[in-house]
């Protein structure tokens, strides 16, 4: 099967994050098997999700990952000009659900994998392909744990996100809370009796804005200056709560999150909304014991930052001619692979602006141009 041919098939799977990616893992399994490649799977605790990955060639040091994943956004609610899992080319655009976003480099990666055995590679490819990146890069780092201490390791490892085939060397970090605040119901003309958990949440998102407001107006550090935007930015996309408008409201729960700039921590932005929320959590308590805030971590995904003459980056330039600078304020699992000490890089075919879209595509240049680069990592890895 070629490249467009595997895409079509990935695409075929309908891996929303809320389902299960198996039946994809499955035949991605037997796919590598019958090339003679065993795969790995490293499962997640209920066991209905996998991540796989495979040392393709050699079992020596030196080889490249090509990191990619199984799980795509919803389509419900989009409105779509064709059927979302099935590739339906247009005007030179190859439309579906995860052609871009990243079944299109998925794909590409596991065409190469009869190629690179057959002109004999001397360090391997190793292929990684994990689960529920969309929900928070919840996936790799078990994967990225096992490769580490079973797989020879490897000299670089190459995010396939769409990047335009730019050579993406950092990107901000991102973790969140899941916050549920629990008041103490009364009818709202003694409002002073009872406690408000949609007034309180209003507290706790206020604080993200005054943080928004502080961050903006500090001179942007020089590992945070080329980041759009240059600061670490808190959001708040979602809240639900209260039962009536003369009501205090018992129970209100909203996620806030943080991207964070390569150079700072998110331990400590996370201390600083947590010091906040058990200083106002004292204060309900005052008023109703039984009154709370609670906080549930619900993802963290560490940022990427720019490497000094890192391996990663080195071979990527040299494989695509890009000598640009470029970085991203999304966060994918390249940070993830650099926390275990891989070199990591982002490049894949697509345009970012693409993903998550109804009509999501990538154009038929955009996919051709990573069969081109695949091809050149080949000749690259052929090299003694």
């Amino acid at each position: 099967m070629d490249a467009r041919a595997l895409m079509e098939k990935l695409v075929s799977f309908p891996t929303v994050s809320s389902e299960s990616n198996l039946p994809l893992i499955d035949w991605v399994e037997d796919y590598l098997d019958s090339h003679g490649v065993s795969a790995t799977r490293v499962y997640n605790a209920d066991r209905t999700k996998a991540n796989l990955y495979a040392n393709v060639g050699p079992d020596v040091a030196g080889g490249v990952v090509l990191s990619g994943h199984t799980d795509v956004v919803p389509v419900e609610g989009q409105p779509w000009d064709t059927d979302p899992f099935t590739v339906t080319e247009i005007d030179g655009k190859l439309y579906g659900r995860g052609t871009c976003d990243m079944k299109g480099f998925d794909a590409i990666a596991l065409a190469a994998v009869p190629q690179a055995l057959a002109r004999g590679i001397k360090r391997p490819l190793q292929i990684a392909l994990s689960y529920d990146e969309e929900v928070g890069c919840i996936g790799a780092p078990d994967m990225i744990a096992q490769m580490r201490a079973h797989l020879p390791p490897a000299s670089a490892a190459i995010i396939g996100e769409p990047s335009m085939m730019k050579t993406v060397s950092g990107h901000k970090g991102g973790t969140g809370f899941a916050v549920h605040v629990r008041g103490f119901e009364v009818h709202s003309s003694l409002m002073h009796t009872g406690v408000s958990a949609v007034m309180i949440a209003a507290r706790l998102i206020d604080w993200g804005n005054r943080q928004n407001a502080r961050v903006m107006a500090l001179k942007p550090s020089p590992m945070a200056a080329p980041f759009v935007p240059p600061w670490t930015t808190t959001h708040v996309g979602q809240i639900e709560g209260g039962t009536a408008h003369n009501i205090t409201a018992l129970d209100c729960r909203f996620v806030l999150s943080f991207r964070v700039v390569p150079g700072e921590d998110e331990e400590d932005w996370c201390r600083a909304f947590l010091d906040y929320v058990s200083e106002v959590e004292a204060e309900m308590q005052k008023v109703a014991p039984s009154a709370f805030i609670g906080c549930e971590r619900y993802f963290n995904v560490p940022g990427l930052r720019p490497e000094e003459n890192g391996a990663a980056e080195r071979l990527v330039r040299q494989l695509t001619g890009d000598n640009g600078t470029h970085v991203v304020s999304y966060g994918t699992e390249a940070g993830q692979f650099q926390r275990e000490d891989y070199s990591a890089i982002i490049c894949g075919p697509g345009d970012i602006a693409q993903a998550h879209q109804p009509n999501e595509f990538i154009t038929l240049s955009q996919f051709e141009e990573g069969q081109r680069f695949m091809s050149k990592l080949i000749d690259h890895l052929c090299e003694a």
